[in-house]
């Protein structure tokens, strides 16, 4: 099942069921989703650039989160945080940190990086790899670890 009929189903099930702010957020997903085809030309978007949309919900909202509680708007961030719990259903199982410093050892070696300098070509190696399944944060702050 693609993700568009996926999240057309769940939305005919929020509606049913009621769930307001589970029905905005797939909503808004499907919107992205639709944006990001229009903007290609596409009637479909391949997996790779639904998760590239799917990715950029997460990481808008998590940038969100951090933001509103800053600013200390507890009502913000309780919606903030249901929204990204809803977008987080449709994404790939998330990497454990152990799994991603493998995969960054990995990369390393495949690339024989020796320093700090040579962490872009790691990075064009390792984000393929772990595209939606971890936190780019995280895969950025390992190499820098490991090169270091």
């Amino acid at each position: 099942m693609s993700l568009l009929e996926r999240l057309n189903n769940d939305m005919k099930q929020a509606m049913k069921n009621k769930e307001k702010d589970r029905l905005t957020t797939i909503r808004m997903i499907k919107a992205s989703l639709q944006n990001e085809a229009i903007k290609f030309g596409k009637q479909e978007l391949s997996e790779d650039e639904e998760l590239t949309v799917l990715s950029r919900e997460v990481k808008q909202r998590k940038d969100s989160l951090q933001e509103f509680e800053k600013a200390g708007r507890e009502d913000l961030v309780e919606k903030t945080q249901t929204e990204l719990k809803h977008v987080e259903v449709y994404m790939p199982q998330q990497l454990s940190e152990e799994e991603v410093t493998a995969i960054v050892k990995e990369a390393i070696a495949e690339t024989g990086a020796a320093s700090k300098a040579d962490m872009g070509r790691v990075m064009a190696v390792l984000m393929p790899k772990v595209k939606g399944k971890a936190d780019g944060s995280l895969v950025n702050k390992l190499v820098q670890q490991h090169l270091s």
